[in-house]
């Protein structure tokens, strides 16, 4: 069995980068850039105005303006403003040479048809700059960014139409064990419904990846073969549920091996989560066998897959967790290992334990908005004491 810390290494040193595709500008939301995006032009292009006014010398300000022309947004001016002169202007137009400042419209009272005058005695420039939001080669959002919806503005403006990105893996899904049934059907005494075949889509989706949902595996070691096997062949990551704890069925590390995979680990020094396998085959596809306990699996996708998944798509590292502080006291009687806890999230930013009754309690998630990490030989976490937390 192994440390957490060592499990992470492990599978962070395993990622191999996926290849990189040309994906169009309105596909690109949440897609990993691969290369940097650097502007083609000075942006502004242009000195232009910051709002809708009067374009002037500020040695003029507090002298009546003669209005010698007006400027709408995407009009060049044609009139050099001069001595006691303006420019009406409107926000976004260029900046009319021989003035250095734009007073604000509503700041003036009309004199007559042809004259204005400031109503104030001081005046910001109120000129946006050339270049001074970005200079013509100046990189603009630098590769291994996740893209949103603001990085799309900055593309549309910088002419991208279509940009270079990571692709994103394909991922398995299978879940093992007679007793398992889909949510369509009504279990029978002695079986379950197939909740973590579900919950990993949704989790793989999450991440930003294709889940690739294979079905219900039956206990029958030439099935399981030749599931996983299919499995490993047609994709790039593929998540096992059950089968990888020490029952008479659960055969699947055997399986594996079969198909090729180095099983770099196959215990994890974690609680929920200890019986989680990972390994590779040798053109870097991804095995991780994950516990059958619907929290165990939930969690150790958190913390050790969707890291994986993100590396994979070039995304820049993060902060596994975040500190925050324990809003109550916590206590537990065994601490043999580090252990990760569903809790709440206040919006202050304070986080407390949920109720929570082991691995199996699927029930302590749906209003957990993250994991509580109470580390190895500790008993006790008091109030006000700064933890670490996995948001999910």
């Amino acid at each position: 069995m192994i440390s957490f810390e060592k499990a992470v290494s492990i599978v962070q040193n395993s990622c191999k980068k996926m290849d990189i595709e040309e994906v169009e500008l309105h596909q690109l939301l949440g897609r990993v850039l691969a290369l940097d995006v650097v502007s083609d032009m000075n942006m502004p292009p242009f000195d232009k105005s910051a709002v809708d006014g009067f374009a002037c010398r500020k040695s003029n300000i507090t002298e009546q303006l003669e209005v010698i022309e007006v400027v709408p947004a995407g009009k060049l001016p044609r009139e050099e403003v001069g001595e006691h002169q303006c420019t009406k202007i409107m926000t976004g137009a260029m900046m009319p040479k021989g003035a250095d400042c734009v007073i604000m419209i509503e700041d003036t009272a009309q004199v007559d048809c042809l004259h204005i005058r400031y109503k104030k005695d001081t005046v910001k420039n109120n000129i946006c700059l050339l270049g001074e939001d970005m200079k013509t080669g100046q990189v603009a959002i630098s590769a291994g960014v996740a893209i949103q919806p603001q990085h799309i503005a900055v593309l549309a403006a910088l002419g991208y139409t279509k940009v270079a990105v990571y692709q994103k893996p394909r991922v398995a899904i299978l879940s093992t064990g007679d007793e398992l049934v889909e949510p369509s059907k009504k279990p029978e005494l002695g079986q379950i419904r197939n909740s973590n075949g579900h919950q990993l889509v949704a989790q793989v989706l999450r991440a930003g990846c294709i889940p690739n949902y294979m079905g219900i595996v039956e206990d029958n070691e030439r099935v399981t073969f030749n599931a996983i096997k299919k499995a490993i062949d047609e994709n790039d990551m593929l998540l096992l549920t059950g089968g990888v704890s020490m029952g008479d069925y659960d055969f699947v590390p055997s399986v594996l091996t079969r198909c090729g995979v180095d099983l770099l680990f196959d215990r994890v020094a974690v609680q929920p989560g200890k019986p989680t396998t990972f390994g590779k085959t040798d053109s870097g596809k991804m095995v991780f066998g994950l516990p059958g306990n619907p929290v165990s699996s939930f969690a150790q996708f958190e913390l050790l897959v969707r890291p994986a998944l993100e590396k994979m798509m070039g995304e820049k590292p993060k902060e596994l967790f975040k500190k925050m502080r324990l809003s109550t006291d916590y206590h537990r009687k065994h601490a043999e290992r580090l252990a990760f806890v569903p809790a709440t999230i206040s919006q202050s930013g304070e986080v407390t334990p949920t109720e929570y009754h082991g691995s199996a309690h699927i029930f302590s998630l749906p209003n957990s908005q993250g994991l509580l990490a109470v580390p190895l030989g500790i008993y006790e976490l008091k109030k006000g004491e700064e933890v670490d937390v996995r948001p999910i």
